[in-house]
């Protein structure tokens, strides 16, 4: 069935028909169209933020915690430019947005009219693709294509930057989904010489690792149950990024522990040492490897990644995989059969050497609560709850992702890429809306807090319980500290 409607009420019945929950967003001159459609319309909830840019991420919260993608409405110009920092994060860190802007008429377009903004250029570089909307009856098509590119593959941010006159025009409305030929089909099989010379590989390592990163995460569930279900098969030691921290449970004895920069002894020695690398997810960032020329130098790398640019971008690997990680896994345990796991007991002797180093252990001070024991002690009265953290970013995030043990995927929401202060508290709101249920807590420092702290008013009006926990040293400590080094 097709009838007129304006732009605005096809937005509407596109993501309704997308399945979308929740709205953030923030009013404004150039989205009022779409605003007039919104109001009274039950089957959409709109979260009015304080700022856009904690519009961005709590949908960042609420798509990561949820496996979703978030939605954003934010006004032209300034409105833009404000969510764009959450934009960024969003690319880096590789989560599911779709950021619907306003803009000045299409016939205002380049005359520097008010609040007008090139949002399609500022927009170019943080984003998976974007899209300037010049005709309504183009906009269903491309609303349902932005949202199959932003989670489709390797998820990220799809902006949609809707004129003024587009939202009011109207066109004919079909409530069938549009026919589009799909323009975007990432890789995500690996082939199966891929997946065979990788086995071989793994047969024959004496000391394997598993690298795992936010690509394992971002797969699925499943993913992660794979991913422990191959270490069981092989008996592989595993490590994670930042990003990645959850997909294996903290608590198994194999765990070696986060690596890179703030990361463990066993860990970054184990990855130095070992002869097979197999990178699952994760894209060589320069806070893991470090010097290149010195990274893991006698190790045979294997990387699977479902984002082909990410594969010898930084370091150059011997086998890649380019596919999506949870069918990869699945692929690699159906080839492993009934291999009985490998020999390891010099090399995982060798990794208890290390480990018996504690490298996180941390001096008590008579008078004083140590920022580790504060964390230690909230996971501890807490785990029971099966809690979602979100972080803001500095010390407390780092001491966060080192002594709280994360067991389950999609518990850890924290800035990894871009490192935004100010990303912890909204992310708990957007987090908290998609789990009712959950105990959603923000571990903060009293500097991160305050970048975006008037989303207390928006946590405030919907009556969300987040938790937020301060780690108050009275410093910027993360600057401090690399000051003092």
């Amino acid at each position: 069935m097709s009838d007129e409607r304006s732009g605005a009420a096809i937005l509407i019945e596109c993501l309704i028909r997308q399945g979308v929950e929740f709205v953030f967003g923030y009013p404004g001159g150039a989205v009022l169209p779409i605003y007039d459609e919104l109001f009274g319309d039950h089957r959409l909830r709109h979260i009015l933020v304080r700022h856009e840019a904690g519009a961005a991420h709590a949908a960042e919260g609420y798509a990561r915690s949820t496996g979703k993608p978030g939605v954003v409405l934010v006004t032209s110009g300034p409105g833009a430019t404000n969510a764009i920092t959450g934009i960024a994060d969003a690319f880096m860190d590789s989560i599911p947005l779709v950021v619907i802007t306003g803009q000045v008429a299409t016939n205002l377009i380049g005359t520097d009219a008010f609040q007008e903004a090139d949002t399609i250029g500022l927009t170019r570089h943080c984003t998976k693709h974007n899209y300037l909307v010049k005709d309504p009856a183009e906009l269903a098509a491309t609303i349902d294509e932005a949202f199959e590119i932003a989670t489709t593959g390797r998820p990220g941010p799809v902006v949609v930057d809707i004129p003024k006159n587009v939202q009011v025009a109207t066109a004919p409305f079909s409530d069938a989904p549009a026919q589009r030929p799909k323009r975007y089909q990432p890789r995500t099989i690996a082939a199966a010489e891929e997946i065979a010379e990788a086995i071989a590989l793994l047969e024959k390592a004496e000391r394997p690792i598993f690298y795992t990163g936010g690509g394992v995460i971002n797969s699925g569930p499943r993913a992660s149950e794979l991913l422990r279900k191959l270490q069981a098969l092989t008996g592989a030691p595993v490590t994670s990024t930042l990003m990645g921290l959850g997909a294996f449970p903290a608590d198994h004895p194999d765990w070696l522990g986060m690596l890179g920069m703030h990361g463990t002894y066993e860990a970054n020695l184990a990855m130095n040492e070992c002869d097979l690398m197999v990178n699952i997810g994760a894209r060589f960032d320069d806070r893991v490897t470090g010097r290149l020329d010195a990274f893991s130098p006698d190790s045979t790398k294997i990387h699977i990644d479902i984002d082909r640019a990410s594969i010898n971008k930084v370091v150059p690997v011997d086998l890649p995989i380019v596919g999506d990680c949870a069918i990869v896994l699945a692929q690699l345990i159906e080839a492993w059969g009934k291999r009985e796991p490998l020999d390891l007991g010099e090399w995982k002797d060798r990794i208890a050497g290390w480990r018996a180093r504690n490298s996180l252990a941390y001096r008590k001070r008579k008078g004083a609560i140590m920022p580790q024991l504060a964390v230690e002690r909230l996971f501890a009265l807490s785990r029971e709850r099966d809690p979602i953290i979100t972080t803001e970013v500095g010390q407390h995030q780092m001491w966060a992702a080192q002594y709280f043990g994360f067991v389950k995927p999609n518990r850890w929401l924290t800035s990894g890429g871009l490192g935004t202060m100010g990303y912890g508290m909204p992310a708990a709101i957007g987090a908290q809306l998609g789990n009712p249920g959950k105990l959603v807590i923000d571990i903060a420092g009293e500097a991160s807090i305050q970048m975006n702290i008037q989303e207390m008013g928006t946590a405030s009006q919907f009556r969300l319980p987040i938790k937020v926990f301060i780690l108050n040293n009275e410093y910027m400590g993360m600057v401090r500290q690399w000051q003092e080094l």
